[in-house]
């Protein structure tokens, strides 16, 4: 069990990491979603090893500083509105529903309706441009949340896999690395 001293540290590199990550790839106009993906797989570290009362309080942290300081506010938005808590859901939802169906139901409807509510006010009122609209009018709506979905469900596996995966081959090394 971490001590307090050393859950206050990791959260603070947690956050760190985070937000360095964000701004590396929020710099590539093509990154912005993914910039707030890649960052969530250090907050579901910090829900591995900190707990999700911990890990709260470091997306908090974070969320915060990236609205503040990332040069792209959209993927700030996207990190803050969704992408920066799902970890501490994602696990959450997977303790406590038994039945997948119910389960994947509620998270495609969460990042459905996160994500369309989110690029709605970025768009209504801090003047993010959707360029697809311009182009294709209102039919790419439908076949762009389409996407999104089929995108969110890959990003979910790939979550799953890196949880797998850690806690399988990395936190027996980092926790006899640090002392945990």
């Amino acid at each position: 069990m971490l001590k307090q001293s050393a859950k206050t540290a990791l959260g603070g590199i947690s956050a760190a990491l985070m937000l360095a990550l964000m701004f590396l790839l929020s710099v590539f106009p093509s990154a912005t979603i993914a910039a707030p993906a890649v960052a969530s797989v250090v907050m579901l570290f910090a829900v591995l090893e900190l707990g999700k009362g911990w890990a709260v309080g470091v997306y908090a942290a974070s969320a915060i500083l990236a609205v503040l300081v990332l040069p792209s506010k959209e993927a700030a938005v996207l990190f803050a509105v969704f992408f920066g808590y799902y970890p501490i859901v994602k696990a959450i939802l997977e303790m406590k529903i038994r039945s997948r169906a119910a389960e994947w139901a509620i998270k495609l409807v969460m990042f459905l309706s996160i994500i369309s509510a989110a690029y709605y006010l970025m768009i209504r009122f801090m003047g993010v441009e959707f360029e697809e609209i311009g182009k294709y009018g209102r039919a790419a709506i439908p076949v762009l949340l389409l996407a999104g979905a089929v995108a969110f469900v890959a990003y979910d596996f790939c979550l799953t896999l890196f949880v797998g995966e850690y806690l399988r081959r990395w936190q027996k090394r980092f926790r006899k690395r640090f002392r945990v």
